[in-house]
């Protein structure tokens, strides 16, 4: 036997709105639990509902005459506050909360952080990690110049990784005047200048990790320095007196390794203009 609770249709009244305070509304309570067969005859059956529970009518009379203040509860109420995820979400710190954190004011910079060649050169490092094009002679240059311009006591660091005026494929791409402009330019410098080999060091490249001052060259340990025979682009239209010049010139520096076979390595550096620091 199905067992049922059925609460007869009561009415009371409560207000609709706050415009229309008169109106009424009926209500009916109704509560039925049914049951089949013999598993659902041992539930326990719901107790009925009161339908004249003064709490029920302050609770229909409070959401009726203003339901703003169950989405707006004051400071001081006792139960939590209403806290709507689509129209308010509080899930993260506000950009003035984070502002005010002293931990991220502390460790944020006071302005844009700078490209990274500018970060490398207020580290005073210089790095070439091209061949010696016009472009890249230019640059080298300036940032020697700028860097002892700033400090002429501080030293200078070099990291080079360049095949000199050639390409890895050996096709010549500058003149070899572009990697003397760099050794005539570190001989003149007051700093000290550091030179580092990372990578390779080939050619007209492998002359710029000499110029270093005498006891600050260094390479890694991977690194390769490799001297070549001076090469100079393709002489297309160029006058045979030209050409008759710069072959000259290309033999005439073959006498190098005579010169340095000759002259013990600290007359060969003298003569190279290679400033020699005073231990003390």
């Amino acid at each position: 036997m199905a067992a049922c609770l059925r609460v007869l249709p009561a009415a009371f009244s409560t207000p609709h709105s706050a415009s229309n305070s008169s109106s009424l509304r009926r209500r009916s309570f109704k509560i039925g639990c049914s049951a089949t067969g013999s598993k659902n005859s041992a539930r326990i059956p719901m107790p009925p509902i009161n339908p004249n529970d003064p709490f029920l009518a302050k609770l229909a009379s409070a959401a009726a005459n203003s339901p703003e203040p169950l989405h707006a509860r004051p400071s001081n109420s006792d139960s939590p506050p209403y806290l709507d995820l689509f129209d308010s979400p509080k899930l993260m710190a506000t950009p003035a909360q984070v502002e005010r954190s002293v931990s991220y004011n502390e460790h944020r910079p006071r302005k844009p952080p700078p490209d990274l060649p500018s970060l490398l050169l207020h580290g005073r490092i210089v790095y070439i990690g091209m061949p010696l094009v016009p472009a890249v002679t230019e640059l080298v240059v300036a940032e020697l110049m700028y860097l002892q311009w700033v400090d002429p006591k501080e030293p200078i660091y070099m990291y080079i990784n360049s095949t000199g005026t050639t390409r890895d494929d050996g096709e010549t791409v500058g003149m070899e005047t572009e990697g003397f402009a760099i050794y005539d330019s570190m001989m003149q410098m007051k700093n000290e200048i550091h030179t580092v080999a990372v990578g390779a060091a080939i050619g007209q490249a492998c002359l710029l990790l000499s110029a270093g001052t005498k006891g600050r060259r260094f390479m890694m340990p991977h690194a390769k320095a490799m001297i070549q025979q001076p090469k100079v682009p393709s002489s297309g239209l160029m006058p045979a007196s030209d050409v008759l010049i710069r072959a000259k010139e290309i033999l005439w520096r073959g006498q190098e390794k005579i010169m340095s076979d000759i002259l013990p390595p600290e007359e060969w550096d003298k003569l190279a203009g290679i400033k020699i620091p005073d231990p003390f």
